[in-house]
């Protein structure tokens, strides 16, 4: 290996492992297990897994299709749509609360009519939890299944059609079992990424212990009180990175 490539590719290595290695030695093994027990911690933790979990059933309910929509539809200003659809993944996520806001807020496009015609107020909710890690977590999924999509064979498809399967038994009984590992590590990304979420979750729904601080949000108060409780809520969230990673293993090696 030459030299100019083997030093800034060891430099660049070390700049990722060094602060994880620092959490890992900083952190209070020896009380780890009554932390882990703390009510604000597992109140952090079970919102965190449920607002995660509930925001990837929705984008598999709304993502799976549009993936489908961009990769096998042809229409005027596809390109165009399967950009927007990727802008959460570079839109800072603050800036995706605020935009949250003015459309789910009281006073915003939709918010307003949401909140006269059937009570429903979603900012500083867990249900805005669950809205504002969707729309960051979302294209994560779409981009996994419209890559499956594209890599299936279509003549399996096109051959149920001439045994007769309408496009939706097509689609139920061939294109989703052929895709189905896609849809496995895209909700699996997904759902990751929504357990990580912070700009859009605090903008949008507030830091409230109990209905909307998810972990990160946990983490980020913790700093400020105590330290240790700090890193071990980000031990967890690291474990679940480590998992999540050695879960699509085989996956990414294979592509």
């Amino acid at each position: 290996m030459p030299l100019a490539l083997a030093v800034p590719a060891a430099i660049g290595l070390t700049f990722l492992i060094l602060p994880l290695a620092g959490l890992l030695i900083r952190a209070p093994w020896s009380t780890l297990p009554e932390r882990l027990t703390e009510p604000g911690i597992l109140a952090a933790l079970r919102l965190s897994l449920l607002t995660a979990s509930l925001a990837t059933v929705v984008c598999l309910i709304l993502g799976v299709p549009l993936a489908w929509v961009l990769a096998r539809a042809e229409f005027p200003g596809r390109r165009l749509v399967r950009a927007l659809v990727t802008v959460p993944l570079v839109l800072p996520p603050v800036v995706g609360g605020v935009a949250l806001l003015l459309v789910f807020g009281r006073r915003g496009l939709l918010g307003g009519w949401l909140d006269q015609t059937f009570g429903v107020s979603l900012p500083f909710t867990t249900a805005g939890v669950v809205v504002a890690e969707a729309f960051v977590a979302m294209p994560f999924l779409v981009i996994a299944v419209e890559g499956a999509l594209r890599g299936a064979d279509a003549r399996y498809e096109e051959a149920a059609a001439t045994l007769g399967a309408t496009r939706w038994t097509a689609f139920r009984r061939v294109t989703l079992p052929l895709i189905a590992p896609g849809v496995a590590a895209g909700a699996v990304l997904c759902w990751a990424r929504a357990l990580g979420e912070f700009g859009a979750t605090i903008t949008f729904a507030g830091n409230f212990p109990g209905r909307t601080q998810t972990m990160p949000l946990a983490v980020y108060l913790a700093l400020e009180q105590d330290v240790d409780a700090a890193i071990v809520l980000s031990l967890v969230l690291l474990a679940v990175s480590v998992g999540i990673l050695a879960a699509l293993r085989d996956k990414w090696v294979a592509a």
